[in-house]
């Protein structure tokens, strides 16, 4: 029986071609771009754009900043037109909704005195707040978790679980927390940058298998 219930995935730290075609084989639903100089997959906005000029329909491009210019925001929006804008730093909603892209909201959950329900609220243009596992300042990547039931009440916006997040583990992080989307970077790496193909099998395998659990929970 095919499972109602679909967790959306997101690849990030896409640097290569070939990568985003194995991720696009899988079924992954969409892939990040970095344009964070201080990030070891960080990629120049010339590869980000060959990159995405690949993608099929219905495989979003996301390209995520940290604390740009308002300049180099739109010089971004210009060259790539991505799916979504990924704001990782310390952005204010207004400057986020400036723009008027799509926009995801990134939190740094480690030291976060807000409720997400304040947080939505703040960033109520936003099509989702991206939960990432670092502190604040830090970046993501670095395969840093949090505990995943602060993710478990609504806060009336699509919540992303980001941070530490592998094969392993991202079952268990479905099953506690329900997220819209889980989004990975390290955990299916062999290298900072560079997909590991059967990591990448695994993740997607990991969370289908979920999914269905997590169909058959809510039937019962």
């Amino acid at each position: 029986m095919t499972s109602v219930w679909r967790t959306r995935i997101k690849f990030c730290g896409i640097t290569r071609a070939e990568d985003a075609a194995a991720a696009i084989a899988l079924g992954v639903d969409a892939l990040g771009f970095i344009l964070v100089p201080e990030s070891p997959r960080c990629l120049t906005i010339e590869v980000a754009a060959a990159i995405r000029k690949t993608l099929p329909p219905f495989v979003a491009a996301v390209v995520l900043m940290r604390n740009s210019e308002e300049a180099r925001v739109h010089h971004v929006i210009e060259r790539l037109r991505p799916d979504l804008l990924q704001f990782h730093g310390e952005e204010s909603a207004e400057f986020c909704r400036r723009f008027n892209w799509p926009y995801l909201k990134a939190v740094a959950m480690q030291d976060e005195p807000r409720s997400l329900a304040e947080l939505a609220a703040e960033y109520s243009d936003a099509k989702g707040l991206l939960l990432d596992g670092h502190g604040a300042g830090g970046l993501g990547g670095q395969g840093k978790t949090f505990d995943w039931t602060r993710a478990t009440a609504d806060a009336g916006i699509p919540l992303l679980l980001a941070g530490g997040l592998k094969p392993e583990n991202v079952a268990a992080a479905i099953l506690a927390a329900r997220p819209y989307a889980v989004d990975v970077s390290s955990g299916i790496e062999a290298a900072p940058g560079f997909k590991d193909s059967g990591k990448m099998q695994d993740f997607v395998r990991e969370v289908r298998l979920a999914d269905a659990r997590a169909d058959t929970d809510s039937r019962n």
